[in-house]
């Protein structure tokens, strides 16, 4: 449905002053698909380029190089307006904060027929059937049209959030940290909401989200991010003892569960600076296997069981945290 080629986003940095020539590399050689019908989890620690590449996934984010294709259409070969119909109507997004992304000044019933009405999506008595349809359809009562965003609960903004992004019947929904905003009682109403939504509307999900646990629990496939660069790509099932790249093993090590106790991978170091990544793997400044091979090149895909991992020493699938710790001490 949706696939990237060595994507790359460069930007500006905003600090040094107007002579300043520093570059923020958010995104780098970012090769990913995503197909009909699956969701694709992403993780990584903050700054890792997640939310970049969530828009450059909708339409939102021009790359500086490589290509975004849906359906086969490059969408950037495309005129504006071939774009904005072709990403309007097929990808739904939803966004972090639904206090910042709903209009506070708009009724609910004219945030859910703006997507109807830019698109000229049937007639005027359509798109009110349509607010009712998609109302019904996050589990709100009728009566919500006429409110304001400020007069919800968060949690309610949030389904409105997810109404709007289902509004054009899109195939794909990309949900970046959608609940990161919410009390955590509303947490599990929102995501079994995209759970059962998926479901019933045949939706392919990229879901991006500091909560790994959520995440492995969700996804078909987990994305782990590092410093802008996608090093790997593991079946979900396979998360955490199948996962093959040491940043991945270390960030789930470091995720508390409800039984299993917390043996934390210890990483040394601070996260590089994004304006001046290390050369070769981005990573090798705190893993504990790197050597002169891993600063010299970026490593090639490694393919094994199904997975896509980018390292040159990597982990030995079913390795326990144990054996690593040890490994790293």
């Amino acid at each position: 449905m949706l696939e990237l080629k060595d994507v790359h986003v460069v930007h500006k940095a905003r600090s040094g002053g107007v002579f300043s020539r520093d570059r923020v590399y958010a995104l780098t050689g970012a090769n990913l698909t995503v197909e009909q019908g699956e969701t694709v989890g992403v993780v990584g620690e903050s700054g890792c380029g997640k939310s970049t590449l969530a828009r450059v996934l909708v339409g939102l984010q021009r790359p500086t190089s490589g290509s975004v294709a849906f359906r086969g259409r490059d969408l950037w070969a495309l005129r504006e307006r071939e774009r904005r119909e072709l990403v309007g109507s097929s990808v739904g997004m939803v966004f972090q904060d639904p206090s910042t992304a709903l209009n506070r000044r708009l009724p609910i019933r004219q945030i859910l027929r703006d997507p109807l009405n830019v698109h000229r999506r049937g007639t005027p008595a359509a798109r009110d059937a349509r607010v009712r349809e998609l109302l019904d359809l996050v589990g709100l009562p009728a009566g919500v049209a006429d409110a304001l965003p400020a007069q919800l609960s968060g949690g309610q903004r949030q389904r409105v959030a997810v109404a709007r992004a289902l509004a054009l019947e899109p195939e794909l929904l990309i949900a970046d940290e959608p609940t990161s905003a919410l009390d955590v009682s509303v947490r599990a109403q929102i995501l079994n909401l995209l759970l059962e939504l998926k479901e019933r509307l045949g939706l392919a999900l990229v879901f991006v989200s500091h909560d790994i646990q959520t995440v492995r629990r969700m996804s078909d496939r987990v994305i782990t991010m590092y410093l802008g660069r996608i090093v790997e790509q593991t079946p979900a099932p396979a998360v955490p003892l199948g996962a093959r790249h040491p940043y991945t093993r270390a960030l789930f090590s470091a995720t508390p569960g409800l039984i299993s106790p917390i043996n934390p991978i210890p990483l040394v170091g601070a996260v590089p600076s994004a304006t001046r990544p290390p050369s070769g793997c981005p990573f090798r400044t705190r893993c504990w296997r790197a050597d002169d091979v891993c600063a010299a090149e970026w490593p090639d895909a490694g393919n094994g069981d199904g997975h896509l991992f980018h390292c040159h020493h990597p982990v030995a699938a079913g390795a326990t945290d144990l054996e690593l710790i040890q490994e790293r001490s």
